[in-house]
């Protein structure tokens, strides 16, 4: 399972797979973009990186973080629609499913508080998976979680 919390700047992915022991972090990290460089070359490099670890971690699924903005910033909702399409275009490219997931609803999973911060949220990601240190930066963490919350309903769907 693949999480992505989508970013112009800094994209965080997470992959985890479930193993005999339990969940396994397979990779983390993020895709990076020159925030100077033109919108459409910025969207070129996600596709670009995110594409290379769809097909180096062959995942079955990808979950990413749903739309969200404060109404004084529509600006962001905008920007991150574009970097959310070429997540959905990448993950369609490899026949993968994409479920996306609420803020709120990742937050309340994993701190128990649809409106806890970003600390929490690493805390609750470093709990849940048993990391030694805590995920960093956030969007990693942020992007760990989404693949948590997605694998660990899928299981509870086989059973």
């Amino acid at each position: 399972m693949l999480g992505i919390d989508p970013g112009l700047v800094a994209t965080g992915y997470g992959c985890l797979e479930r193993t005999a022991t339990g969940i396994m972090v397979v990779a983390a990290g993020v895709i990076g973009t020159v925030g100077s460089a033109p919108l459409a070359d910025r969207l070129l490099e996600l596709h670009t990186g995110l594409s290379e670890l769809l097909v180096k971690h062959d995942p079955t699924a990808v979950v990413v973080e749903d739309l969200y903005t404060e109404y004084r910033f529509p600006r962001t909702a905008i920007l991150m629609g574009h970097a959310r399409g070429v997540i959905y275009v990448a993950a369609a490219q490899r026949g993968l499913p994409v479920l996306a997931l609420a803020p709120a609803e990742v937050k309340r999973v994993l701190a128990g508080n649809g409106a806890a911060a970003k600390p929490q949220v690493q805390r609750g990601v470093q709990a849940v998976l048993g990391l030694t240190d805590l995920p960093s930066p956030s969007h990693v963490a942020d992007a760990l979680g989404l693949a948590f919350i997605a694998l660990s309903r899928s299981a509870a769907r086989r059973t």
